[in-house]
């Protein structure tokens, strides 16, 4: 069985969401943040760098999101070259460039010392994500797979990272494609596991 260690509202839940949406079993183990136990000797034993997601599995520990969610679903990655290359471009687009600028808002001290610049960065978050999202509202759609009645690991991954919106002053109504991706991500029964989980 698999165990993942997670903390709730973080980009960890996409794994979640693709185990239930397989069907497999797996054993979620909370990492409390609050009490700082992703910094401990502990955790540091299953992931060094610190983070969630890490996904302990019969073969060894994986921990960067996208390559734990094709490892767990290799079937929800689409068959053409093209296509998987797209799904590919969008989840590193999520991680290399809007996680980040989510993540300025609560974790600016990653990148500043200096409280103003810390700050400053928390300030910048509403407009980084209105551009990303911006930018997704364009993209989504040329995606081969976009309306497809199946779902692929992506869709977990822009899932999470949409649910981050309110916090960081966006309006995702304000952007129909992600909006509409959003609502069709809700009726689906693995993310409702989730919530019921307390994950999300």
């Amino acid at each position: 069985m698999f165990k993942l260690h997670y903390a709730p509202r973080t980009i960890s839940i996409a794994p979640a969401i693709v185990l239930e949406e397989a069907g497999l079993p797996y054993d979620p183990v909370l990492v409390d943040f609050s009490a700082a136990e992703q910094t401990k000797p502990a955790y540091h034993q299953i992931n060094p760098k610190g983070r969630v997601p890490a996904l302990e599995t019969p073969d060894g520990v994986l921990t960067e999101t996208g390559a734990i969610l094709e490892y767990i679903a290799p079937d929800m990655v689409p068959d053409n070259a093209l296509a998987a290359a797209r799904m590919r471009e969008l989840m590193y687009y999520l991680a290399s460039t809007m996680h980040v600028n989510h993540a300025h808002g609560a974790r600016g001290n990653r990148w500043a010392d200096d409280p103003n610049a810390i700050q400053d960065m928390k300030r910048k978050v509403p407009a980084t994500m209105a551009a990303s999202c911006d930018y997704l509202e364009e993209f989504l759609p040329q995606l081969p797979f976009w309306g497809a009645d199946g779902m692929i690991v992506s869709d977990a991954y822009l899932y999470v990272v949409l649910t981050w919106l309110p916090g960081d002053g966006v309006d995702v109504s304000r952007y129909p494609n992600l909006a509409a991706f959003q609502h069709r991500m809700n009726t689906r029964r693995s993310v409702q596991r989730v919530y019921e989980l307390g994950m999300l």
